[in-house]
């Protein structure tokens, strides 16, 4: 008999089915009348637990009113298929690091497991500059770069040329 009553209630409520998502959640609306405005009221009815993890993205943007238009199973399907993709592309890249590290002869970062951060390269990154070295012990050039290159030390006198030039005598405009 309630069955029989539900069926006929949900007949006559004004909520309308709008989607279905992989899990089984349904997805419903209803125009409600709040304060003489019509506002559109939208909610989820789980499949079995209520567990709102199991809400896809598109859904909760279309819940919270992000979007307009309830996604559509086409749609929906071409997700699925990118995050599969990008699924894939990942356990790849993890192939592919792990084999490098193998071939650079077993070298394992240890900075994940103690959670301390590793600092950069800078050995890789002196070397881009001529004539700079990279000392092992400090981690930063051993010499200077003026030095390095076969400059002088540098004057604090100002240089300049043509007749005019008197260093020291320039004051600015008032």
């Amino acid at each position: 008999m309630s069955k029989l009553f539900s069926k006929v209630a949900n007949f006559f409520s004004s909520r309308s089915l709008v989607g279905v998502d992989k899990v089984g959640n349904r997805y419903f609306v209803r125009k409600e009348e709040v304060d003489g405005a019509l506002k559109e009221k939208r909610w989820v009815i789980f499949k079995g637990e209520d567990d709102p993890t199991s809400i896809p993205v598109e859904w909760i943007c279309w819940l919270n009113g992000q979007r307009k238009k309830a996604p559509s199973p086409e749609e929906m399907l071409e997700l699925e298929a990118r995050r599969e993709r990008l699924r894939i592309n990942i356990e790849l890249r993890k192939k592919e690091e792990e084999e490098e590290r193998k071939s650079k002869g077993g070298i394992v970062q240890h900075s994940r497991s103690t959670g301390k951060i590793q600092s950069p390269d800078l050995k890789s990154f002196v070397q881009q500059f001529p004539g700079a070295s990279f000392d092992e012990n400090r981690g930063n050039d051993s010499e200077d770069v003026s030095a390095a290159t076969g400059d002088e030390a540098r004057s604090t006198e100002p240089t300049g040329s043509g007749k005019s030039f008197k260093p020291g005598t320039w004051q600015p405009p008032t």
